[in-house]
């Protein structure tokens, strides 16, 4: 039986529910707790940025009067994009390494 741990402080509520779930359904390595919390914070920083887009409209106007993404489109993305690589990196699907999608560019 492993010991009870808990999520990083900083998580919001539903990541740490989240973090909690996946910690009590696997058998993690303390790599492997690692990067569930960084793949939580990842998806609370997606969120916040979401948020701050939903708030101010996804373009925004700078001092020459023109037109340009919202700076939070590009800090979501980026989240997003992070999450995913961890939930990749943690395989908590338990697919086989030739499963993954290979990198473009990738001969082998």
């Amino acid at each position: 039986m492993t010991e009870s741990r808990n999520p990083p402080r900083h998580l919001s509520r539903a990541a740490k529910a989240w973090w909690r779930s996946v910690d009590a359904g696997y058998l993690l390595e303390d790599h492997h707790v690692r990067l569930l919390s960084e793949a939580a914070s990842a998806w609370d920083r997606a969120q916040q940025a979401r948020e701050l887009v939903d708030a101010d409209g996804l373009v925004t106007v700078d001092r020459f009067g023109q037109s340009k993404p919202h700076p939070a489109v590009t800090i979501e993305r980026d989240a997003r994009v992070l999450f995913a690589r961890l939930m990749r990196e943690l395989n908590l699907d338990d697919a086989p390494e030739a499963a993954r999608v290979p990198r473009i560019g990738r001969t082998a």
